[in-house]
């Protein structure tokens, strides 16, 4: 008797429960439940964002690429060095193609996902400037 008195009682609160639950709360429950972010796998598209406007290559230079190629970070070679000359060598397309896919330590765009394939090649010949 005590087994069907206790099984009837949690019925009732799970009943309760469920009914107390109205459309707000599920929208805010789905709300704190929903993923933050998304994970980029290896082989995928990358997701890259919409231009935001013409800049010029210093521009991408001062805000994307300085902290790695103003430094020599990872092996960077720094704007102007004579570390530039063997990749110039390999031409423009190489460049921009690794600029754009990513090399080594360098991740596809650098830190520019909002950048053009037009202002990474500014960017490129701002950097090899004078080598």
């Amino acid at each position: 008797m005590k087994k069907i008195t206790f099984v009837l009682a949690m019925l009732a609160c799970a009943l309760v429960a469920q009914a107390s639950t109205d459309e707000k709360s599920q929208d805010e429950l789905k709300a704190r439940l929903a993923p933050v972010g998304q994970v980029y796998l290896a082989g995928s598209e990358p997701v890259v964002a919409a231009p935001t406007g013409p800049r010029t290559g210093e521009q991408v230079y001062q805000g994307a690429c300085f902290a790695c190629h103003g430094t020599g970070a990872l092996d960077a070679p720094k704007k102007g060095d004579a570390a530039w000359k063997p990749r110039i060598a390999q031409g423009l397309d190489i460049l921009k193609k690794h600029a754009i896919e990513g090399i080594r330590s360098m991740p596809p765009r650098g830190t520019c996902g909002d950048c053009s394939d037009e202002e990474i090649v500014d960017a490129i010949k701002f950097m090899t400037e004078g080598v």
